[in-house]
């Protein structure tokens, strides 16, 4: 089904929905306190990458992952395309608008089925994480969905697109998608609140945390603590940042990696990377290297764990206008990296 396209720089009208996309949400500027998530959830689309949001109810968590649609880069003319065929399959246009000019945001149920995730049926139909692709799938409270349900997204995850067969045909749908997942510490939510007392036993915090597997979280670029937001911030009338002050960084950041991936096909964003592009992109100084790799060592990742963290050095290196990744980009980057594996 998915059919290369050459890349463009013209972009789509901003403003117009179309085929079940959705631009949800306020804006930035009118979410209370929270800087660092902001700032993780710019270079999250900066660089079209995966994002874990983990606090106690009530700290804004849904709030900023809607908040994360009106900072995203405006859609080139050939990523419309094939997000309107996407739709188009699944009859979602709207006769009034035929093309989508809004990157889609999908937020599903945690009782969807595999085949609602994934895609599939008796005749094949695309699934929300090919619904989303070259946007947003929104998984709130991430841990109520069944594991197994889980599992399934870690190959679209790897390879931005999912095959379905069937006895007669085989069909592929494309699945490139900012994967942000929103959820509680524990199953009562207040597990290391320093205002609510926590009535989970250790083993149903374990229990509850272990939904996510480490296969999966590996595949999640930024991992983010949302605290509860503070009663003298709340009562604040300063705004913050205007959504649009951080979409412009955004383009600024994308305009970049759309000219460093001009020649090469599939290749968006920084998040698009393979492993064999990370040696002529990811330019390190000797010091950011040293850095990196004694991180590495002492934090015992993995070999995705590496490549993630050097693709979002990339991307913060890329915001603040930098030729090569230095010491203060990989630093960053390795604080987005889980504190404890859950």
């Amino acid at each position: 089904m998915q059919t290369p396209l050459p890349h463009e720089t013209r972009r789509c009208r901003a403003g117009n929905r179309s085929g079940g996309t959705s631009t949800p949400g306020s804006g930035c500027e009118n979410i209370c306190g929270q800087e660092h998530v902001k700032r993780a959830l710019e270079i999250a689309a900066a660089g079209s990458h995966n994002v874990r949001l983990v606090g106690p109810p009530g700290s804004g968590k849904s709030l900023l992952s809607r908040a994360l649609a009106g900072i995203l880069p405006s859609l080139t003319m050939s990523e419309a395309l094939e997000i309107t065929r996407i739709y188009s399959v699944t009859d979602m246009l709207s006769a009034d608008e035929p093309l989508v000019t809004q990157r889609p945001f999908q937020n599903p149920h945690h009782t969807i089925s595999s085949a609602g995730l994934i895609g599939g049926g008796t005749i094949p139909r695309p699934g929300s994480v090919s619904l989303s692709h070259r946007g947003v799938l929104f998984l709130d409270e991430i841990n109520e969905f069944p594991s197994h349900v889980l599992e399934l997204l870690r190959q679209p995850i790897e390879d931005k697109q999912v095959t379905i067969s069937r006895a007669k045909q085989t069909l592929t749908f494309p699945a490139n998608f900012m994967l942000i997942a929103a959820h509680n510490p524990c199953p009562c939510g207040y597990y290391g609140d320093p205002t609510h007392h926590c009535s989970c036993t250790p083993h149903m915090i374990q229990r509850y945390q272990s939904k996510l597997s480490g296969p999966l979280l590996d595949r999640i670029d930024i991992h983010v603590e949302v605290p509860r937001v503070e009663y003298d911030k709340l009562m604040d009338n300063r705004r913050g940042e205007l959504s649009s002050a951080i979409q412009e960084r955004v383009e600024q950041a994308r305009q970049l990696q759309q000219t460093r991936f001009t020649n090469l096909d599939g290749i968006f964003a920084n998040g698009d990377m393979g492993v064999s592009d990370l040696q002529e992109f990811c330019i390190l100084t000797d010091d950011a290297r040293q850095l990196l790799n004694l991180s590495v060592r002492k934090m015992q990742l993995s070999a995705r764990s590496y490549h993630r963290i050097l693709k979002l050095s990339r991307t913060i290196a890329d915001l603040a206008a930098s030729e090569c990744i230095e010491v203060p980009h990989v630093a960053e980057a390795i604080q987005y990296r889980p504190k404890q594996q859950v």
